[in-house]
């Protein structure tokens, strides 16, 4: 059974490299994201971190989800994510590793089925297991007369 879901997302340069990030078909309030010093303010996360906490947050969510259908009644679950960032061949900074630790709240004897959920839940994680595997990305770019400038999918 083959299942497709979409959503957009709108960007909007408000300064520098500040840019206003609206949800689409959603009342989720937008969000500012910046770049870090020097070249940016630190006014908001940057796309690295954004990346590293949707990573983050899809395991947690998975856990978490993995935890009820078992029937466990967890509290606050606590996740952590360590980004490293390296060049690559050509010197460009590239998101090398993301490691994430997640802590439960009760030893792992209180929960039901815990090695079992504890295997499965990463397969779930629509975001981890989409970027383990990488994400297709194409780009294009257009004027304001809507000429198409680049389209990466052509230089594929």
């Amino acid at each position: 059974m083959s299942e497709i879901q979409e959503f957009t997302l709108t960007l909007t340069q408000q300064a520098d490299y500040v840019f206003r990030i609206e949800f689409d078909d959603t009342p989720i309030p937008a969000l500012l994201t910046d770049e870090s010093a020097p070249l940016g303010g630190d006014s908001g996360p940057n796309p690295s971190r954004m990346l590293a906490a949707a990573v983050a947050n899809c395991l947690s969510a998975s856990l978490l989800f993995s935890l009820r259908k078992f029937k466990n009644a967890p509290g606050a679950i606590v996740t952590r994510a360590r980004a490293r960032l390296e060049r690559n061949e050509q010197g460009r900074l590239r998101v090398a590793h993301i490691g994430v630790a997640i802590e439960l709240p009760d030893a792992a004897e209180g929960y039901h089925q815990v090695d079992r959920l504890l295997q499965q839940f990463e397969n779930f994680c629509v975001v981890t297991e989409s970027v383990r595997a990488g994400v297709a990305v194409d780009v294009t770019v257009r004027d304001a007369a809507g000429r198409l400038l680049h389209d990466s999918a052509a230089v594929h």
